[in-house]
């Protein structure tokens, strides 16, 4: 089960915290709440009933504490924002406006942690919890520190953290000093700072750091899951005495981790109104920047062909239908009941089939995640015997090869188990790696490298294809300079590792999440640029770069490295024509004129044919045309939907042409006189299903400025041309009444 955890914010609300201080265009306060809020939209996101938090606030305008309702001095112009407990969105929605900078600068820091103190005692009682208290200041209203040593002992009493973050408080570790600081918010440093030292576990520091460290993201702590618990065996221990068997546990070492997956929701326009036809529930409804939304069910209806159908299909239930695998250009079906046949049957188990030396394993046959291998807990025989497998496999330098199924009739995997002896650490177990069956590896022909084959077998060493020495000796000096091993620092300021697996973060992952943290605390506010962590390692470092420039202009001087124009695409008469070393005119030598009709049994071929030779835009016009034809004979002249695969096919390119050459008012024409005729009957009979699936549902409508900008329809207007499911609802009906 996850740390409970109650923690308590202290923000300093004076009228000096609406100030802007040090440089800044943000004020004392909203430049703190940038920690807070970060760290409140992390306590939300993460959904746990048991990481619960609360908000007291200081120099407020009014009271609102339970101190200063039973009668004790001291308390006034304190305030409990948000009484502790788990954060939801509608609380960080109710909490924003109460953090205002006040008109008051009363209100004691010190007190105000004494109240956050008693919220968390009585709220958290004598159970496990993760107790804290953040307190945010600048330090320039007066405090009493007069009970401050009794504060300090209740805290450690009650074992809570304090962190005090003060707005431009010196930090030395940090080498923050801030100049010209008054000899008031000087003394009140050093108040909070004792009051912090004084705690066993007070820490103090300085606010810029804090947001600072924002910008690195926070590793989600993954609780160990537990994917196979029971024997590794060697031989079979039914039937063999010898056999071993080890009780052990499996847990995953390595495991992809993804970004938050979007659900869909819809906008909900009206509240309280009358019925509505969105499928949702009340407790799907969410509210985001004033705006309800209400959650998307998705319901999948199943048809097959019928011709004695209105609209010639025909839905079916979903118990019904059966699975079917391709075999050739059929379907062999299968019913629910024989599916077991297909399933392969097998037992849980971990069985060792054999081992293999080290240097019998490439690393590119990993197949997948790391698991890790532990003896049973609390189990001594299991761990006596697991060691001594673990270092006889380590001192013969052997792998062993397994059988994992992780439960019954689950696919079996056969995977590779790596002895960790606990020699560089002191823990002793097998990692282990998917391994592939042979239906897994791609074997591929490749051209060697070092040396060309002619086609009577001669063997070169020197040729065009192959690197010279001077390349050679180019290219090693190239990837010496760029060397990244030792291209970082540590502490000390030696060479270390420049990306070490703990700092490199996906920036994929992380970008979402702060993107979703900050639309969830500022819904109106644009999106702020990544994280420059995140983008660290996405070019090489610009000192390493600068450093091997002389190695980098050597290896572009002898491998003759030249910049290609960029060819121009989409023009018309200017794409270039592939031509033959004698420059001669293959077609009149060959006796063949220039084509310039296009027939319809190979249309595509020809088309493309006719188009590349065109001179002029009448030639490009024509091809158009006769293409345009083409379709609308084969849509006329298809028994029931037989052509219409072909015809949109030809459409495709003709569509894909137009885009090319731009020219989208040829197509966007023919499109619309044939939607005219297809709906109209004229192609002899009903053919919209010609309109609905093959050309609305390939995406074969009007050629849309978005696509080609001399286009003179808009995309709405595109739009129009396709029906919309009214219309096509419309169509079927239209359909039905026709019988």
């Amino acid at each position: 089960m996850a740390d409970k955890e109650a923690i308590v914010y202290v923000i300093d609300l004076g009228e000096s915290m609406g100030d802007c201080h040090g440089g800044r265009t943000e004020s004392d306060l909203d430049w703190s709440m940038r920690y807070v809020w970060d760290r409140i939209s992390t306590t939300v996101a993460a959904g746990r009933k048991t990481w619960t938090a609360g908000v007291v606030g200081f120099s407020t305008d009014d009271t609102n504490n339970e101190q200063d309702r039973e009668g004790l001095d001291g308390y006034e112009n304190i305030s409990v924002l948000q009484k502790i407990g788990p954060l939801t969105m509608n609380s960080v929605r109710e909490l924003q406006p109460k953090i205002r900078p006040s008109s008051s600068s009363g209100g004691d820091a010190i007190s105000a942690v004494v109240v956050a103190l008693s919220m968390i005692e009585e709220y958290t009682k004598k159970l496990k919890y993760n107790r804290r208290i953040i307190l945010i200041t600048n330090a320039e209203a007066p405090i009493d520190d007069e009970s401050s040593e009794e504060v300090a002992r209740r805290l450690d009493e009650s074992n809570i953290e304090l962190i005090v973050l003060g707005v431009d408080f010196d930090d030395a570790e940090y080498g923050f000093k801030e100049e010209d600081k008054s000899s008031a918010k000087a003394n009140n440093e050093r108040i909070l700072g004792t009051l912090a030292s004084q705690c066993k576990n007070g820490v103090s520091g300085t606010m810029a750091q804090a947001i600072e460290e924002l910008s690195i993201p926070r590793i989600k702590q993954v609780k160990p899951f537990k994917a196979y618990d029971g024997a590794l065996t060697l031989g079979d221990p039914a039937t063999q005495e010898s056999a071993l068997s080890i009780r052990v546990e499996r847990y995953f070492k390595t495991k992809r981790a993804t970004a938050p997956s979007a659900s869909t929701v819809v906008i909900k326009s009206e509240r309280g109104g009358g019925p509505s036809q969105s499928t949702h529930t009340a407790d799907e409804d969410v509210e985001m920047g004033g705006t309800e939304f209400s959650g998307v069910k998705h319901m999948r209806t199943y048809r097959v062909n019928d011709p004695d159908a209105p609209g010639g299909k025909k839905d079916v239930e979903f118990e019904k239908l059966a699975k079917g695998y391709q075999y050739g250009s059929t379907v062999v079906p299968f019913s629910e009941s024989e599916m077991n046949i297909i399933k392969l049957p097998s037992k849980k188990g971990y069985e060792i089939l054999g081992f293999v030396p080290f240097s019998s394993y490439e690393p590119f046959i990993n197949m997948g995640e790391t698991g890790i291998v532990v003896a049973q807990s609390h189990n001594e025989e299991a761990e006596v015997t697991l060691s001594a497998l673990v270092h006889a496999l380590h001192e013969m330098e052997s792998y062993a090869v397994a059988r994992y199924v992780q439960k019954d009739d689950a696919h079996p995997q056969l995977f590779l188990l790596k002895p960790n002896p606990g020699l560089e650490d002191p823990f002793e177990c097998l990692y282990d790696v998917p391994l592939p069956f042979a239906e897994d590896v791609r074997s591929y022909q490749f051209p060697p490298l070092d040396k060309v084959l002619t086609v009577t077998g001669q063997v070169l060493t020197e040729h065009r294809l192959l690197p010279s020495d001077d390349l050679n000796v180019a290219m090693s000096n190239y990837v010496d300079a760029m060397d990244l091993s030792e291209f970082g620092a540590d502490d000390e300021g030696k060479p270390a590792e420049y990306a070490p697996i703990d700092e490199l973060y996906n920036p994929v992952l992380h970008r979402v999440n702060q993107a979703i943290n900050a639309r969830a605390v500022h819904p109106d506010e644009p999106l702020a640029p990544p994280a420059d962590i995140l983008l660290r390692f996405q070019y090489p470092p610009e000192k390493l770069v600068k450093e091997a420039k002389s190695e980098i202009e050597s290896l572009i001087e002898v491998a003759e490295v030249k910049p290609v124009p960029e060819k121009a695409q989409g023009k018309r008469f200017k794409k270039d024509t592939v031509k033959p070393l004698s420059g001669l005119d293959i077609d009149s030598l060959l006796g063949q004129k220039r084509r310039t009709t296009i027939s319809p049994e190979n249309a595509i071929p020809e088309f493309k044919q006719l188009v590349a030779s065109a001179a002029d835009d009448a030639t490009l016009e024509n091809a158009i045309k006769q293409m345009g034809d083409i379709v609308r004979e084969l849509v006329r002249e298809s028994f029931a939907d037989l052509s219409y695969g072909r015809a949109a096919e030809d459409l495709r390119v003709m569509r894909e042409t137009c885009v090319d050459l731009e020219l989208p008012a040829l197509y966007n024409k023919f499109l619309t006189a044939l939607k005219t005729s297809i709906l109209s009957g004229e192609l002899d009979g009903d053919r919209r299903q010609m309109w609905t699936e093959h050309i609305v549902g390939r995406d074969l409508g009007l050629i849309a400025r978005d696509e080609s900008e001399v286009s003179d329809v808009a995309e709405a207007e595109a739009l129009k041309v396709s029906p919309s499911v009214a219309s096509v609802f419309a169509l079927l009906l239209t359909a039905m009444f026709s019988f």
